[in-house]
């Protein structure tokens, strides 16, 4: 008779168990506990309280019959009649919101996505060297001021500039571009793409770098071309940094380049180069509405708000985390 040996069981297994939660620390202790970081970040607190925050309080005057002798303490309250100018539609204020809301197309179509096609033309460049030298000098212009860059477009394409010298230098009619009412927005809209665009293809650049190149590798063996590698690859990879640059953009969209603009209004007039933020100078800080001028700007910031609110809401549609989250 033959004893079969039993086995015995294995002992059973030990679930994980999750680590403990960490308490919830009060607001004091974690101020104690980053001291040292909220330090470093105090200056910077301060700044943006200063001249960001503070300065909101001013807007109370879209309200009044401001007076800069009376202050804004003494001033008489108007209530809404400084807004007549928006809701009666004021005929200046409608050229002006025409004005911004044709340039602020112009941008979006032709602006926005210059830095986005830079960046990837940099990208498919093979010599890091080469890369780097164009770089540098697409960059260039982004740390000239306005004044100069306008200088410098009136020495090129002005009355008097050097495309003109040359044309009389040799018996031909001379163009008219600089000073031409007809081709202002063209000039500003690539005034704006030569002075911006480089410094723009940063943002870009940095989201080129972070796609696994094994992904290019693989879709180079099972034969995509270059075309499908950047429809398939480099733009979806881009998407989460277009959508968060053009949600930031359209809170932005309807400040159209107050220098710029204020540069070359008397070459071409107000009626093509009157815009939000113009109006605003000319009525407020030239013409003594004080009122008025900070009513408009209080609709434009609101406006601004309400963009970024709904293309963030469109951008969590789209599966984006956008701003904020929801």
């Amino acid at each position: 008779m033959s004893l079969t040996k039993i086995r015995p069981s294995p002992p059973p297994l030990e679930m994980k168990q999750d680590p403990p939660a960490r308490p919830k620390l009060a607001l004091w202790a974690r101020i104690k506990r980053d001291k040292l970081l909220l330090l470093f970040a105090l200056p910077g607190i301060v700044l943006l309280l200063t001249f960001q925050y503070i300065p909101l309080l001013g807007n109370v005057i879209a309200f009044q019959d401001y007076q800069p002798f009376l202050g804004i303490m003494h001033s008489r309250w108007s209530g809404f009649d400084n807004f007549s100018v928006i809701f009666n539609g004021d005929p200046a204020f409608l050229n002006a919101l025409k004005n911004t809301l044709i340039i602020t197309a112009l941008q979006a179509v032709f602006v926005f996505p210059a830095p986005i096609l830079i960046a990837l033309l940099l990208n498919s460049l093979l010599s890091n060297r080469i890369r780097q030298i164009v770089q540098s000098i697409l960059y260039l212009p982004h740390f000239l001021s306005w004044v100069i860059v306008v200088a410098v477009f009136q020495q090129i394409l002005g009355g008097s500039g050097m495309i003109n010298n040359y044309l009389r230098a040799n018996g031909h009619e001379t163009l008219s571009i600089i000073g031409n009412s007809e081709l202002f927005t063209t000039v500003i809209t690539s005034q704006v793409i030569w002075k911006d665009t480089g410094w723009a293809t940063i943002l870009f650049l940095a989201a080129l770098a972070q796609i696994d190149r094994s992904l290019y590798e693989a879709s180079a063996v099972d034969g995509a071309s270059r075309w499908r590698q950047t429809w398939h690859i480099t733009l979806p990879g881009l998407r989460s940094i277009i959508i968060l640059l053009f949600i930031l953009k359209l809170g932005d969209s309807l400040t159209v380049g107050f220098e710029q603009l204020v540069l070359q209004q008397q070459a071409v007039g107000l009626g093509v180069s009157e815009v939000l933020d113009t109006y605003v100078f000319n009525n407020g800080i030239i013409g003594g509405a004080w009122g008025v001028a900070a009513a408009v700007g209080l609709v434009k910031g609101v406006v601004g708000v309400v963009l970024v609110l709904l293309a963030n809401k469109l951008a969590h549609f789209f599966g984006e985390e956008g701003v904020y989250k929801s």
